[in-house]
């Protein structure tokens, strides 16, 4: 018997009506500050209140039905903030490692110390020959 596997079973319970619980309150908000507004300054002002109301219902609207990516207005932000406020390191590969120099430390009869540095051993050509022969023909 061959089954359907649901896919794309990440949405968000609708509680009231067509909206979820977040949309709801940023909905909610927006309506608790239009009433504010409208008492304190629609009877002196109705220009300002409406100019205002317009700003808090474009940015309720989108807190509560935008998406960037797929992804809400609200995370985007919330990502953006951190990314903001993030120290910003970034690692290639393995940490690196500090580089020492290797040295060696000779005494003079002055009671001075000095750094020498240890010469790198270098193979001859002879065997660096001898190596490639070996790796290209494949023999041991």
């Amino acid at each position: 018997m061959e089954f359907q596997v649901p896919q794309f079973i990440e949405r968000k319970p609708k509680i009231i009506g067509p909206l979820t619980f977040g949309q709801f309150v940023y909905i909610a908000i927006a309506g608790a500050i239009f009433f504010i507004l409208y008492y304190s300054i629609a009877e002196t002002n109705f220009l300002l209140f409406l100019f205002i109301s317009i700003i808090v219902f474009l940015t309720a609207f989108a807190f509560a039905f935008g998406k960037i990516g797929g992804r809400s207005l609200p995370v985007v932000l919330i990502n953006f903030f951190k990314f903001c406020l993030a120290p910003k390191r970034y690692f290639w590969g393995k940490k690196e490692v500090p580089l020492k120099l290797i040295m060696k430390k000779i005494e003079r009869k002055e009671g001075r110390e000095e750094a020498e540095e240890i010469p790198l051993k270098i193979a001859e050509r002879n065997q660096l020959k001898k190596l490639s022969t070996q790796i290209e023909t494949g023999m041991k």
